[in-house]
């Protein structure tokens, strides 16, 4: 085992990725409008999606007469039956087909679901366009496969950066003779097909993606490439690169998006039941006021509009632990961000899925408070989230996290709008809702083997630094200094101005 470990490592060729490569190089098409967005002074660009450029689907899919979707299991089913609906209302005769392994049980589901299948490498190879949506582990194994299936001038889709990061590592590339582009929407599988089903309703819900474009070898990867985003119901489509989006989102999933937020309830519940509160009064003021009125907040209004809606008492406790939480939360952000831009985070998660059989993921819900949630959610009396208070030192530990992690990104070159996207949009929007309906694990385990993985291994070092650097100053006074750089973060305006380009519903879950 020790040979083989050592054999893995020694193939890998870490390096650190350049923020060379996190500038997004200028672009345009001739099927899609890219209209000016402003963040902070400094101008993006994003493309407006909506069910009423479904017409433009023919146009920016010419050619393309069948669609290979590879793998059902996370973004798969949602991106598959998305593209399907949308095309059909487009009035095209392009074919969605999933690609799967020869005997695989989920040929009855892609069947029941009105789609055709077949086997993985006939469907790459008679496909147009290919969206590689298996898991990240799936991928370092088959990617050589794939890319000899891949006809010359056909296209490859990504919904995530991994597999660039993988091929770095191995000294690898991308064939230069296909297209090569993302469109990463930001939320898990199931948020994506929710939202575009609740669209057929509400004109301009769906999930926001981030796209990219790694190699134009046809000149018209931009054009398939927005068709492919708003095929999938984006309302907006915002630019980014793929080493930038692989970055900040393995990074982000390991933080507030899914681990932080997982260790920071952790930590959270055992202080208050540290100051005698009950279980469920615990659970309440902890995973409850996160879920419920902070993400709202937050949401709809921004992090300041939280902060001022506390009474001046509560403002005092918010600033104490935004100013105990920071320090420890960015050193934890520092130490998983570097792990992620050298490569070695992707490294981590290619041995720990190689070693499945022996050390399968467990439950992550099992533990007292996460036992509690289950009662708490059971004896809900209102669906209203404001209905829940905010506690204030909750708020402050978790607007910290968020404030640090944004902090990074922008310190490391990011573009503004992923930053907003990647660290706090996605969280309240997307990801937490899922946390308010079923728990943590139910939140963490509808996302990839990656995120899953990132989130398990990272929750406890959130939750350590919390409990080790920020409690004994939870009671401490707060740094003035801190707090008015926390008031007059440039990222509050960037959530600001990003927020307009929300969807026009919030997810609906079964309640």
């Amino acid at each position: 085992m020790q040979s083989r470990t050592h054999t893995r490592l020694q193939r890998r060729l870490y390096s650190r990725v350049s923020t060379d490569a996190f500038k997004v190089p200028p672009m345009s098409s001739k099927v899609w409008d890219l209209e000016p967005l402003v963040l902070n002074g400094v101008e993006e660009k994003v493309v407006k999606g909506g069910r009423h450029l479904f017409p433009k689907l023919k146009e920016a899919f010419a050619g393309v007469k069948q669609i290979g979707v590879i793998g059902y299991s996370s973004q798969g089913p949602a991106q598959a039956l998305n593209l399907h609906d949308s095309v059909k209302a487009a009035g095209l005769d392009t074919k969605v087909v999933i690609g799967l392994r020869p005997g695989s049980k989920t040929a009855d589901t892609v069947k029941a679901d009105g789609l055709e299948c077949g086997e993985v490498y006939e469907v790459i190879n008679s496909s147009d366009m290919v969206l590689l949506l298996i898991s990240d582990g799936a991928q370092a194994t088959e990617y050589p496969k794939v890319f000899k299936a891949m006809r010359p001038g056909s296209f490859l889709g990504l919904s995530h950066g991994f597999l660039l990061g993988h091929l770095r590592n191995q000294g690898d590339h991308f064939p230069k003779n296909i297209d090569v582009a993302m469109v990463a929407p930001k939320g898990m599988g199931p948020s994506v097909r929710r939202l575009y089903v609740q669209g057929k309703e509400v004109n301009g819900a769906g999930i926001n993606t981030s796209f990219a474009i790694e190699n134009d070898y046809s000149g018209t990867c931009v054009d398939k490439a927005l068709g492919w985003a708003v095929g999938v119901g984006a309302p907006y489509c915002f630019p980014t690169t793929m080493s930038a989006e692989y970055t900040s989102d393995i990074y982000g999933e390991r933080g507030i998006l899914l681990g932080g937020a997982h260790g920071m309830c952790e930590f959270l519940y055992r202080h208050f039941r540290r100051s005698g509160m009950s279980q469920e009064e615990a659970y309440t003021r902890s995973a409850e006021s996160i879920t419920g009125p902070i993400s709202h907040t937050i949401s709809k209004k921004g992090m300041l509009a939280l902060y001022s809606g506390l009474s001046d008492s509560d403002k005092v406790l918010f600033e104490k632990a935004y100013c105990a939480a920071y320090k420890p939360c960015m050193e934890t952000h520092v130490e998983c961000y570097e792990n992620v831009r050298t490569g070695r985070e992707i490294g981590s998660v290619i041995d720990k899925v190689a070693d499945f059989d022996r050390f399968p993921m467990g439950n992550i819900g099992g533990t007292e408070m996460w036992r509690v949630g289950e009662k708490v959610r059971a004896a809900r009396t209102s669906k209203d989230p404001y209905a829940r208070k905010v506690d204030p030192v909750t708020a402050g530990v978790y607007v910290a996290m968020m404030v640090s992690q944004c902090d990074l990104l922008i310190e490391q070159g990011h573009c503004y709008s992923e930053v907003a996207n990647e660290s706090i949009i996605e969280a309240v929007d997307s990801l937490n809702p899922y946390m308010d309906f079923k728990g943590v694990s139910f939140m963490v385990d509808n996302c990839s083997h990656t995120a899953r993985l990132g989130s398990r291994k990272w929750a406890p070092r959130y939750d350590y630094l919390l409990e080790q650097n920020a409690e004994p100053l939870l009671n401490a006074e707060p740094n003035a200094a801190m707090v008015q750089a926390f008031k007059s973060n440039p990222i509050h305006g960037i959530l600001a101005k990003c927020q307009e380009y929300r969807p026009s519903v919030d997810i609906a879950l079964e309640q």
